[in-house]
């Protein structure tokens, strides 16, 4: 019986090893396919390697970016004259390093690749914990895979439009001395577009994350309206520190998104309380 009760307890021993393996392997196929999403995708960047650096990551160091000639017609047509206007950019770039342009390129198609293949990355990811949720769950996750690249790419549109190029533009003219000259290297280049452009493709899933902190209680709809005048003011503080100059318009066209983002996130969570006290009354 004791040798019975050891082999039955090996076997489920035995069992349990091999379900921890085999999520191991679904893990790795799963790893597997968004590494060669994003291979795919740096591949299209490599390809086209001279319009993504020239036109793309170098595009806010042009006076024809998108941004300023936009700005620069809704300033003519409010009435502010050439205020918003940019026409001269003056800022110098250099490499100091040896293979530093050789490791610019891989990064760049690299971020890139991971921008193109984000759709695809997070649904293998959500293919890989789809299976632990349940039926209600997965119900009430319906075109989260939509959602969270729709908010993703818009995010990074807005870093790329509006935070990256006015963050540039105030560092190429921001001086503590005029006997002090700004250049810059592709690397701190690089490396300030980076976390401006990806942070701001995660930082557009606030509403999101809140949506499901709300679902498991952390944050509530009241906690958020009370911080309210607190996000306001740090969301303006944020705003007037990476616009040029001091002019409104610039100001809130980078702040009034963040405010919306915030009050989108209000609203979620207040859906979500409704619903589980809609469930509770059922319930009782």
């Amino acid at each position: 019986m004791m040798a019975l009760k050891f082999l039955n307890r090996n076997k489920q021993e035995e069992t349990a090893e091999m379900s921890f393996i085999d999520h191991l392997e679904v893990l790795r196929g799963h790893l597997f396919r968004c590494v060669v999403a994003i291979a795919i995708g740096a591949g299209v960047v490599g390809y086209f390697n001279k319009f993504f650096i020239r036109n793309v990551l170098m595009g806010p160091t042009h006076p024809d970016f998108l941004t300023y000639v936009a700005m620069c017609k809704i300033g003519n047509r409010f009435g502010f004259g050439d205020a918003l206007c940019i026409r001269d950019i003056n800022i110098p770039m250099q490499n100091t390093v040896v293979g530093g342009q050789l490791s610019m390129f891989f990064s760049v198609i690299l971020i890139g690749g991971l921008i193109i293949a984000f759709p695809f990355v997070f649904w293998e990811f959500w293919k890989f914990v789809k299976p632990a949720l349940t039926k209600k769950e997965l119900n009430k996750t319906r075109g989260v895979i939509f959602w969270v690249s729709f908010l993703f790419f818009t995010g990074v549109s807005f870093g790329y439009f509006v935070v990256a190029p006015y963050t540039i533009n105030f560092f190429a003219n921001f001086k503590i001395d005029e006997n002090i000259e700004n250049k810059w290297t592709i690397g701190s280049y690089l490396d300030t577009m980076t976390p401006l452009i990806l942070g701001s493709g995660l930082a557009f899933q606030l509403p999101l994350v809140m949506y499901f902190l709300a679902k498991v209680g952390i944050v509530s709809a009241t906690a958020l309206k009370k911080g309210r005048k607190y996000a306001l003011v740090i969301i303006l503080v944020v705003a007037g520190v990476i616009t040029p100059g001091p002019d409104i318009i610039s100001q809130m066209t980078v702040a009034l998104p963040l405010l919306l983002l915030y009050e989108i996130s209000i609203i979620l969570c207040r859906r979500v309380e409704k619903e589980e006290a809609k469930e509770e009354l059922e319930w009782s």
